[in-house]
């Protein structure tokens, strides 16, 4: 017969091996880690919701067999690189990484770990692939190109503001992208005869001196460059160019959606979607250097009319008709 001291010492260790087990279990669950430039709120907006439908899609279902690890820089890139070492250190099956200052961190400190990323930019001139067909690297995903539509966004606020011969460009210094985006828009202003006055923010405070200096310069319309932060201090961007009287063009509907006059670029529910569908991919063992670059086709021109009223625009007929929607 066991004896009763034999029976509690057994009894307490199948209480620990019991969760040690169940543990055991679930990280046997692939792991994606996501590395983000921008911050948990803005994430659980957009981004997450469509990175988690792009892999349910796919039979990868969060917390039944597949775990996401999330990491947010909050705008503060230069943790990035930090945060993307220790991600890289974890037993991770796929590192996601997005925009341009979280994948260029991930790629810095892994050539192994296959990496899924979403970006604005050209990735082979980023250096993320050797070509958008054939990646041949460990990373390959989601370019969405926003950081390319400065022709096309002046073109927008000049049909709107016809007499806009002084455009404020607002960039992040700390963002790689703020040469290429500053470069692309004066391109296309040079050939409009439009001066460009460029405003650099990397903080809120930097946003409201910004601002402060667009007024001063007499500017007549605002072009806000592709940046994670700014992403998510678009109510904050919103607010201000509506008091300042500034009409300004933004790269994904979401700022409309928060009070900008309007907004032309891709999707991010779309780009993030695909995004968990490559993910999936890699998961079911594709490798990334076999996964072309997606390529965003479409592109959401979005009006907000309440806006431009508050503004004093009156929006031609025409261009009301060109919107892929308007806000009333």
């Amino acid at each position: 017969m066991m004896k009763r001291r034999q029976f509690i010492t057994l009894l307490g260790g199948a209480a620990v091996a019991w969760p040690l087990a169940a543990r055991a279990q679930q990280t046997a669950m692939p792991v994606v880690g996501l590395l983000s430039a921008g911050s948990r709120a803005s994430g659980a907006q957009v981004t997450a919701p469509a990175l988690r439908k792009g892999l349910a899609e796919a039979g990868y279902v969060e917390g039944t067999n597949v775990l996401i690890e999330y990491s947010y820089a909050d705008g503060q890139y230069d943790r990035l690189r930090e945060m993307a070492t220790d991600l890289s250190r974890r037993p991770i099956a796929v590192l996601v990484a997005s925009p341009t200052p979280a994948a260029l961190a991930a790629k810095a400190v892994t050539a192994t770990l296959p990496i899924v990323f979403a970006v604005p930019d050209d990735p082979v001139k980023l250096g993320l692939v050797a070509s958008l067909a054939r990646p041949d690297s460990n990373a390959t995903g989601v370019s969405f190109l926003l950081s390319d539509l400065g022709t096309k966004q002046l073109g927008l606020l000049r049909e709107l503001v016809a007499s806009a011969s002084r455009v404020g460009l607002l960039v992040n210094p700390n963002n790689e992208n703020a040469e290429a985006i500053t470069s692309d828009l004066k391109s296309a202003a040079a050939g409009i005869g439009v001066e460009i006055i460029i405003v650099r923010a990397a903080d809120s405070s930097e946003i409201e001196a910004a601002f402060a200096a667009l007024v001063s310069n007499k500017v007549h319309a605002l072009v806000v460059g592709t940046d994670p932060f700014f992403y998510t201090r678009r109510v904050q961007l919103t607010t201000l160019a509506t008091r300042h009287a500034l009409p300004a063009v933004y790269n994904v509907r979401e700022y409309a959606e928060a009070g900008g006059l309007m907004s032309y670029g891709s999707s991010l529910t779309e780009t993030y979607r695909q995004v968990g569908a490559y993910t999936a991919r890699i998961l079911k063992g594709a490798k990334p250097s076999d996964l072309p670059v997606v390529q965003s086709t479409k592109f959401d021109f979005v009006i907000n009319l309440p806006t431009a009223r508050a503004l004093g625009l009156t929006v031609p007929p025409m261009l009301l008709a060109t919107a892929d929607e308007v806000i009333e």
